[in-house]
């Protein structure tokens, strides 16, 4: 390895030998005592890498050249592979990909939680492993991304009017650069309708001068955009502008609904906020309903604009049965559903319990369960809105009842440690945990180990191409044996 640490001087690693692969989906190599991750190599690769970043045990890098290919590696798939933060896995195959999750789920239950894996169940992929989303969110720009090639295919000359058109995106953020916006022309996220729609109104903007957002000055007519699609056929879009005369939503809006006849909900907003987020705006429906309709296993579920559903329905649908069949039901039992977002794990598990008590942090969500609930007729379901550690007391438990099962399905952060307390007091003779990021998932079980066991773990693939994964834990109470074993001795 040639180290210099002269200011300019660029550091080159020779022929490192990629091992293994992080859990932040980086490859992983060892020079000497370093180790470096390195961004799109993959474990079996030999390659000569520039250091970008050094620290006292690991630097990252990036590939300089790739002089032998892993075995494991594939040619990706889209145009936009390297650029896009997105499906950051294209370059290697589907099969590895979930061999690498799984190892990681394993690794940092083992490492964190000193937990036995040895029978951890095989990781669950995804039938689908492209237009799998249900949702997407595009971004305007009028600050366009331009890679090696669009710098060399742009003419010199390019300048006024012309040059503005030419900065205009609409597309994803560019990793690590907020206000620059990669166009994209195809994406293989979502199925159709959604490039034709992504690019229509793209055009339309174009043709009708409907300035794109300016992300650092914050003004710009169109902002967001944003397209939902469910199992059952339908469509919402969503556009949010900024700083736009009602004669030119009206003309948008008119050029989709003349267009797109597959729209059963047509909706915009008008946000001017310095952030992206809609949560505190309103929605006003142009045409259709305000809302479309997602079913799984004959139960029907409202999804609005603002509305959390898993984006992968058909692995959605594999996750909660695999959640249902771990709880391992009776018929009799209680359940607690923590953050049950609009309720579809509760709904989805109500018809095989006595009751389910759900609670969430987002009151609009919490009143997309109880619409779920109403319109599918189930009566055994009680919700409630607020910080989990608030609401989750000794009187609420108390009040409610002991619960028989407690499912969780917290953020990516994890579960509070008042939670995790409140839990532990309650003994509720089985949880299931599902999580989105086992590394916080594994700091809860460690904590959870005082009084539970793990009999069951199954991780699921819900996000293909990416390094993200969902698991399944199974634990059951067993603080009596416990300490019924220390009385014994």
């Amino acid at each position: 390895m040639s180290r210099n640490r002269k200011a300019g001087v660029v550091t080159i690693i020779p022929n490192l030998s990629i091992i293994d692969i992080a859990e932040e989906g980086k490859g992983v190599g060892k020079a000497d005592e370093l180790v470096v991750f390195v961004d799109k190599a993959v474990p079996g690769d030999v390659v000569d890498v520039r250091v970008v970043k050094k620290k006292k045990n690991f630097a990252e890098a990036v590939i300089e050249s790739l002089n032998k290919a892993s075995d494991l590696r594939v040619d990706p798939f889209c145009q936009h592979f390297g650029t896009c933060g997105g499906c950051k896995w294209q370059h290697m195959g589907y099969d590895a990909q979930l061999k690498f999750k799984h190892k990681n789920v394993e690794a940092a239950l083992q490492r964190l939680a000193k937990i036995d894996t040895s029978a951890m169940e095989p990781i669950l992929g995804s039938a689908e492993n492209k237009y799998y989303r249900n949702k997407l969110e595009y971004t305007f720009s009028n600050k366009r991304w331009l890679n090696k090639q669009d710098m060399a295919d742009r003419p010199e000359d390019l300048t006024g009017p012309n040059e503005d058109l030419e900065m205009n995106a609409l597309g994803f953020h560019v990793p690590l650069r907020f206000d620059k916006i990669l166009d994209i022309q195809h994406c293989y996220l979502q199925a159709e309708p959604s490039n034709t729609l992504r690019n229509s109104v793209r055009a339309y903007a174009l043709e009708n001068g409907l300035t794109f957002y300016d992300l650092r000055n914050h003004e710009g007519n169109l902002r967001n955009l944003i397209i939902r699609t469910s199992s059952t056929g339908e469509v919402m879009v969503v556009v949010v502008f900024a700083y736009a005369e009602q004669g030119q939503v009206d003309g948008l809006m008119e050029h989709l609904k003349a267009n797109f006849p597959e729209i059963t909900s047509l909706l915009y907003i008008l946000n001017q906020k310095k952030n992206d987020t809609i949560f505190d705006q309103d929605v006003i429906t142009y045409a259709g309903r305000d809302h479309i309709f997602e079913e799984m296993e004959g139960l029907k579920f409202k999804i609005g604009a603002k509305s959390f559903y898993q984006t992968n329905s058909d692995q959605a649908h594999e996750l909660y049965k695999i959640t249902k069949e771990f709880a391992g039901f009776t018929g009799d039992e209680l359940v607690y559903d923590l953050y049950t977002g609009a309720g579809t794990i509760a709904n989805f598990v109500a018809r095989s319990v006595k009751q389910v008590v759900g609670i969430e942090y987002v009151p609009t969500a919490i009143e997309d369960a109880k619409f779920n609930s109403e319109l599918n007729k189930i009566e055994n379901t009680i919700f409630y809105a607020g910080d989990m550690k608030d609401i989750l007391t000794r009187d609420f438990i108390a009040s409610h009842g002991k619960p028989d099962v407690v499912i969780t399905d917290p953020p990516r952060a994890g579960m509070h440690a008042d939670v995790i307390e409140r839990l532990l007091e309650m003994e509720a003779e089985k949880i299931v945990y599902v999580s989105c990021n086992a590394a916080t998932q594994a700091r809860d079980l460690a904590l959870l180990k005082e009084k539970y066991e793990v009999v069951r773990i199954k991780p699921v693939d819900m996000f293909p191409h990416t390094q993200h994964v969902e698991n399944v834990v199974l634990l059951k109470f067993a603080g009596s044996s416990l300490e019924n074993s220390l009385e014994n001795n």
